[in-house]
């Protein structure tokens, strides 16, 4: 009869089950490391700051601090291109202001020369194309909106006309223009030069 000796239990064989599950973590191991490394992937800065943005809270100070920053930014953007706007316009309209001022000591020869000639029956021929010529003048002048202020009868204002002297005048009211001596213009609204006068006061008797 034959006895076997028994083995000890620290030689025992591990269960087989334990093998294959400590193989199978093993295994999963080494799957997982080459799934991150095959999914790995890099951002650009933009799209980490997009990120960054869209995990922030809404309600975080800093966010509502940069979003002030950036609505006032572009509120003054707009502010300026309207303003851009407004000082291009203007200058369109009185671009030519300087030229006016230039172009009116023509028009008020071509006015004393047909005053003149009017006095003498010999320049009447000459008189008639002045007045053409006047004519189409100041029709081209209003259609770049100049136009003439100042005449007599109406009431003195500052603003328009110039005061060169008074005369006592018992047919008008006190401070009416009663003689022009230099007409006035305006060009879009904004006098280019006022229309020098005379006028009217009570007298003193």
């Amino acid at each position: 009869m034959s006895f076997e000796k028994e083995k000890p239990e620290n030689e025992k064989s591990k269960p087989v089950d334990e093998e294959h599950t400590a193989q199978d973590e093993e295994t999963e191991q080494d799957e997982g490391t080459e799934q991150d490394e095959e999914f790995r992937f890099e951002l650009s800065e933009d799209e980490l700051r997009q990120a960054c943005r869209d995990q922030v809270c809404p309600q975080c100070e800093l966010l509502l601090e940069e979003k002030e920053k950036t609505l006032r930014a572009l509120a003054d953007t707009d502010n300026f291109k309207k303003r851009l706007i407004r000082e291009k316009e203007e200058f369109c309209r009185f671009a030519v202001s300087s030229f006016a001022e230039e172009i009116i000591p023509v028009l008020d020869n071509l006015e004393l020369a047909l005053e003149h000639g009017r006095k003498n029956k010999a320049c009447k021929d000459l008189v008639q194309g002045v007045e053409m010529t006047l004519s189409l003048f100041r029709q081209t002048l209003e259609n770049n909106n100049l136009s003439q202020v100042g005449s007599a009868g109406e009431e003195f204002d500052p603003s328009i006309h110039e005061a060169l002297g008074q005369e006592e005048r018992d047919d008008m009211q006190h401070n009416t223009v009663c003689q022009v001596l230099q007409k006035g213009y305006v060009l879009n609204g904004r006098l280019v030069r006022p229309a020098k006068v005379m006028v009217s006061k009570k007298c003193e008797n």
